[in-house]
């Protein structure tokens, strides 16, 4: 193996945190601010990249590696934890926002993952994290992701977060399933991601769910998220920034009975 090996225990049910165990040596990677705790006779250390492998080209190698990480959103730096001590420690990493986590064996998952752009959360050291361009023009103006996502490449542990419930799947040979375009956490690269047109003039305008679906065709594993934090975001700021008159008034009452409040 390449990638440093590492075990694990995932906590909680709806904030979920990751418990990663580290032999004298290991290291473990994460993105600034996943960080919750961690055992004596751990050094934190921040690092430029991804601390992969393929960073070992000098300083130009770290500088392309790091420069990818801007593309798809991510810090220009993540944060190295190793085992400096005698024994066993752990270390451990939060979920930014109510759902789960996701362990990612890389090594049976074929060595590589396609991911949405915030999804990444930790991983052993050695692990890639790189970006993914979408070769067709329709599924990067309207896949919802954009013309880049994520990629991880490795052979060990991956963790990535994801909103609400997740669901994993496992695609047939040819099996094609529709898709909210938010709702796609990842997918194993053997899976062919396209987006497809909603189709009628009622659906466009008042169905409410975009005009695009997503479709991925198997054979491949498909990880899908129920609540997308752009979901929970517009939701939230809809009634954050919505006028409502609740205390003091009789008008205001009775609107919010009308509206179901």
């Amino acid at each position: 193996m390449n990638n440093h090996e590492i075990d694990y225990r995932i906590f909680g049910e709806e904030m979920q945190y990751v418990e990663v165990e580290l032999d004298p040596g290991e290291t473990a990677v994460a993105e600034p601010g996943a960080f919750m705790m961690m055992d004596d006779g751990i050094q934190m250390q921040t690092i430029f990249g991804d601390g992969s492998q393929q960073q070992s080209g000098g300083l130009l190698g770290k500088l392309f590696s790091a420069g990818k990480r801007l593309l798809v959103g991510e810090n220009l730096f993540m944060t190295a934890f190793t085992n400096i001590g005698q024994g066993k420690r752990h270390v451990s990493f939060a979920s930014p926002y109510p759902g789960k986590i996701i362990p990612l064996d890389l090594l049976r998952l074929g060595g590589r993952i396609i991911c949405q752009k915030d999804a990444f959360l930790c991983a052993a050291k050695g692990v890639s994290i790189g970006i993914e361009f979408q070769r067709k023009l329709g599924t990067g103006l309207f896949g919802g992701e954009g013309f880049i996502m994520e990629r991880l490449d490795g052979d060990g542990m991956a963790f990535m977060h994801a909103g609400g419930h997740v669901v994993e799947k496992e695609l047939m040979p040819g099996e094609l399933i529709k898709i909210d375009t938010g709702c796609i956490v990842a997918f194993t690269a053997n899976v062919e991601y396209d987006i497809q047109f909603v189709g009628g003039i009622k659906n466009t305008l008042f169905g409410g769910e975009g005009v695009f679906f997503a479709t991925l065709r198997g054979p491949g594993k498909v990880w899908i998220q129920s609540l997308p934090i752009s979901r929970l975001a517009g939701r939230i700021l809809q009634y954050g920034t919505y006028n409502r008159k609740e205390e003091g008034s009789i008008l205001g009452g009775l609107g919010n009975l009308l509206d179901g409040d």
